[in-house]
């Protein structure tokens, strides 16, 4: 069985009175896609946070190829975020720098590559997320699903271990939609990497995940195989993958009693 590179032993998490994680656990092994999903403000993307070290649990323990990452100080986080990719909701990228110099940002900031050297990964980069010849223009001139593969290019340029996705085919129509799914498979296939994406897309799950964990009320209440999840009967879980509205669920549990 492959190895666990991620694992949360009933992690917990708050924000004064308000908590957001309630000994929550999960891992995810080599090579594995395992997706998020639950309703806004959940706490979906506290996970991303807690992963690269942005946050500190208030209870539990988050292990990250073997290590425990509260043994980690800031050196150790960077050593550790070298080998992790995000691509972000909004792609992040920085508007002042065109997008050669985006891709290039990591590459520059944590390695000792010649200039030569760094070109020649961004334009490998590129290439593979179907953008070659790109790297003179800037973000303001790229349309929304350009900028998510511009996005996966740059959390892709050191070769990660782990790559995050956070809502990555937010705000894209179908097409482009699908276009970006086909890149995170693309992504796990030729890099061998593990992933956790955070969405609310469900074709997207469907598509690219190998486990879905539904997050609600601070706990994860299914998680399993696509087709043991379709199979699962929570029924926040069956609104999600029937496409109805997580509101309509609460309001009727809400009247219930």
């Amino acid at each position: 069985m492959p190895e666990k590179v991620i694992e949360f032993r009933k992690v917990s998490m708050a924000f004064g009175e308000k908590e957001i994680l309630r000994e929550v656990s999960f891992d995810v092994r080599k090579g594995e896609t395992l997706a998020f999903i639950g309703p806004s403000g959940s706490g979906k993307s506290t996970i991303l946070r807690l992963l690269v070290g942005l946050l500190e649990p208030t209870g539990g323990e988050i292990l990250i190829m073997g290590e425990d990452v509260a043994r980690f100080d800031e050196d150790r986080w960077n050593e550790i975020r070298k080998k992790m990719g995000m691509v972000f909701q909004y792609s992040a990228l920085f508007d002042f720098m065109n997008v050669g110099e985006n891709v290039a940002f990591g590459l520059r900031q944590h390695t000792e590559l010649s200039e030569e050297e760094i070109q020649a990964i961004v334009a490998a980069r590129l290439e593979q997320v179907g953008l070659p010849g790109v790297q003179s223009s800037y973000p303001a001139e790229l349309s929304g699903g350009m900028k998510k593969r511009v996005s996966l290019a740059r959390a892709t340029a050191l070769q990660p271990e782990i790559v995050l996705y956070d809502e990555p085919t937010a705000g894209l129509d179908p097409i482009m939609s699908e276009n970006i799914n086909e890149l995170i498979i693309k992504t796990r296939e030729t890099m061998g990497v593990t992933s956790i994406l955070v969405t609310h897309d469900m074709n997207s799950v469907f598509e690219v995940a190998d486990r879905i964990a539904l997050l609600y009320e601070a706990r994860i209440p299914a998680i399993g195989t696509v087709a043991e999840m379709r199979l699962n009967t929570h029924p926040v879980l069956q609104k999600f993958i029937s496409g109805q509205n997580y509101l309509e669920v609460c309001r009727r549990e809400l009247t219930k009693g």
